[in-house]
């Protein structure tokens, strides 16, 4: 594995200092009050005064971190020096009250989820095989459980195997889960953190007509002055002088300039009231035309049974999501795609089918997940972020997704059905 990955060193993770020392605090003090309360309230004899001092080094340590330590976010390695540190006195406190055999020794295992929901997947690593190590250690090296010799017990070994083993299961297990969920987390944060910007971007191409139009109307009136200024000073100076070329290119320009302000400004009147509402096959048709306009493949749009004609309004989000399941049957697709669009009184469907490949069958069933990578294709395949943001923004609208391979042209389908109701209530 490589090394870089393993610690995940480009991600320059972090752990929240407060997060620590909080979690630092609840555990001194609960070990403070639970040996105090077995050896003054149970009566049971152990060895107090070096558990205090182990317990009083932990809270000179965390008093270190919350006030010397200035910075916020801790660094995975230093992050994972106080975690190991945490482990060491643990198993100090469990060598003087019993090993394994102590109920509370199940909480060694509480250091490696820490590390594997917040560091790197090496830091939990070395923190389990840290924990597996003390845990072997307290099941053959402790003193007496505290009480056990006043009442006549003692744990069998094979009791303390299965303990160990008990600890060593759960901390594989949550450790790796801990790993996942943290993975998984990051990656649809980072998925997320793109559509959001997806969208900006939707929304600031949206309004640049809007700012276009502005910029024509206040521009306009000092652009007539300087028209007519210069009208008036070729007039004054007639035809002989030498600036009356300099003139006429100032008129002629100045001219240009308020043709094209004027073509702007009535260019946004008529896609202001384009963009009110617009029914869905028109956009398809708008959506279409574009990819015609960039690719020699054969793209078919069919409404037969467009029965429903309902007026939607021009949203970047499902102009997206549309542009890209139709830009990906486009890519993908050998020489057709086929685009259906059936509505009647209860629910709207479009049908996307391309006779390309289709999708592949080992991520068919988690396709709309981001960061997701075929192993049977390698050429044009990417990580489903495109399909992700697809999906998600159509999703955000009202509609329903899935994906399949039984198409017309036997290639990949994707299915997106809006409710009628639901539709009409989104917009």
């Amino acid at each position: 594995m490589n090394f870089s990955n393993l610690f995940r060193l480009e991600e320059n993770l972090h752990l929240d200092k407060k997060t620590l020392v909080v979690l630092r605090w609840f555990a001194i003090f609960g070990q403070l009050i639970s040996i105090n309360i077995v050896y003054f309230y149970l009566e049971l004899s152990f060895p107090i005064i070096e558990c205090h001092l182990i317990i009083f080094l932990g809270l000179i340590t965390n008093v270190f971190l919350e006030f010397k330590i200035k910075t916020k976010q801790l660094k995975d390695i230093y992050s994972s020096l106080f975690l190991i540190y945490d482990l060491i006195q643990l198993s100090a406190l469990l060598y003087f009250t019993g090993g394994i055999s102590n109920p509370f020794s199940l909480l060694l295992i509480v250091p490696a989820i820490v590390s594997s929901t917040f560091l790197s997947a090496g830091t939990t690593i070395i923190l389990g095989l840290v924990t597996t190590s003390s845990l072997f250690s307290l099941t053959k090296f402790y003193l007496p459980l505290p009480g056990i010799a006043e009442y006549g017990f003692s744990f069998p070994l094979f009791y303390k195997i299965g303990i160990l083993i008990s600890i060593i299961v759960g901390l594989i297990f949550l450790s790796y889960f801990g790993i996942r969920f943290s993975g998984e987390t990051k990656k649809r944060s980072e998925a997320l953190n793109k559509l959001q910007q997806v969208i900006a971007k939707e929304y600031e191409l949206e309004s640049l007509g809007g700012q276009a139009a502005a910029a024509a109307h206040s521009l306009g009136t000092p652009l007539a002055t300087i028209a007519v200024v210069a009208k008036e000073l070729r007039k004054e100076i007639g035809e002989k002088s030498k600036h009356s070329k300099d003139l006429d290119l100032l008129i002629s320009q100045s001219k240009r300039c308020g043709d094209i302000l004027k073509k702007i400004s009535q260019k946004q009147i008529i896609e202001d009231k384009f963009m009110s509402s617009i029914k869905l096959e028109d956009l398809l048709v708008e959506i279409l035309r574009s990819f015609m306009e960039t690719s020699k493949k054969e793209i078919n749009l069919n409404s037969s049974n467009d029965k429903n004609k309902i007026d939607i309004k021009r949203s970047p989000e499902i102009i997206y999501g549309l542009r890209n399941f139709i830009g990906n049957a486009v890519k993908f697709s050998n020489k057709k795609i086929d685009v259906r669009i059936e509505s009647n009184e209860e629910k709207i469907c479009i049908k996307i089918n391309d006779d390309g490949p289709g999708f592949p069958d080992d991520i068919i069933r988690i396709l709309g997940e981001p960061y997701i990578k075929s192993k049977l294709i390698n050429d044009k395949s990417g990580l489903g972020l495109g399909t992700f943001l697809g999906k998600t923004l159509l999703e955000r609208q009202g509609a329903k997704l899935s994906f399949s391979n039984d198409g017309q042209y036997k290639g990949a389908v994707v299915t997106i059905i809006w409710k009628v109701k639901e539709f009409n209530l989104t917009f």
